[in-house]
């Protein structure tokens, strides 16, 4: 069995990766329940005038339950995940004292990092299908599913109308691009991973580093940092529901987690290499 089989099969012995998934597939039949039972309007759970268009259109099509929580869960609940999961690649083997064991063996350790790296993704990517077939799901069993409306430039719903197949597939592009933001979390994490050999140290630090990115993203005396920040370009996807589209912000962003994913997984990289086997 190759890295990649041996960290696949890791992750699955691990009872917080069910926890993990388990909380995804939960989340939208709670928000579901939420607005099915509550009176007409949002109540102020969601903010920015974007998300509330969409969640007065949810009551009446279930096909807005899917972007509603893509929406909403970049915020904390997806980032939290990919520190954790990212944060043991390296820091809970040395935790629990394996780290050494699996680097005595003959293994190329950037090999290994490479595996513990993807396998970490590869767990955000099912659970973002397991959080979309939820969506689905409970959007389907709640509010049923028909063509969606798109949004106007201003970020109005009232654009023209398409097909739930084309509603899919342009959710789908919503959440393979928020994959590629996690990813680039999820190297974040394994940067601060290979720094200590505490995994709640290293959860701990990368998920600062999150909230002081949204925390800065906040506040406009600081919008000469949003280019730079991870953070500032997680809802750049919404421009794909938008018509015309606005493509600039998503390639943007895709730029922005391509240098965060390729700078932090290098020095990542560099740290490990010449890391005590003895940890």
């Amino acid at each position: 069995m190759g890295h990649v089989g041996r960290e696949f099969l890791k992750t699955l012995l691990q009872k917080r990766t069910y926890i993990g998934w388990g909380s995804l597939f939960v989340v939208p039949f709670i928000i579901a329940l939420a607005v099915r039972f509550s009176h007409a309007g949002t109540g102020g759970g969601a903010s920015g005038g974007t998300v509330e268009q969409i969640m007065q259109h949810l009551r009446g099509n279930g096909i807005y339950l899917p972007i509603v929580i893509l929406v909403m869960l970049p915020g904390f609940l997806l980032p939290l995940l990919a520190c954790l999961v990212g944060s043991y690649t390296i820091a809970g083997e040395a935790e629990n004292h394996t780290l050494r064991t699996v680097l005595m063996q003959p293994v190329k350790r950037g090999a290994l990092l490479t595996a513990k790296w993807f396998i970490a993704n590869v767990y955000i990517a099912i659970g973002l299908l397991i959080m979309g077939v939820a969506s689905l799901l409970a959007g389907g069993a709640f509010f049923g599913l028909h063509p969606m409306q798109l949004l106007l430039a201003s970020g109005t719903v009232g654009g023209p109308t398409v097909g739930v197949g084309h509603a899919l597939a342009l959710t789908l592009l919503g959440y393979l691009y928020i994959l590629v933001a996690m990813a680039s979390v999820v190297s974040l994490a394994v940067l601060f991973s290979t720094l200590t050999n505490s995994s709640l140290t290293a959860v701990g630090a990368a998920l600062v580093l999150v909230i002081v990115m949204l925390a800065l993203g906040g506040f406009s005396v600081f919008d000469f940092l949003k280019p730079y920040l991870i953070t500032s370009h997680f809802d750049a996807w919404q421009n794909l529901l938008q018509r015309p589209i606005v493509y600039g912000p998503i390639w943007k962003g895709l730029i922005n987690f391509a240098i965060w994913i390729g700078g932090t997984t290098g020095v990542a990289y560099l740290n490990f290499r010449r890391k005590d086997i003895l940890s």
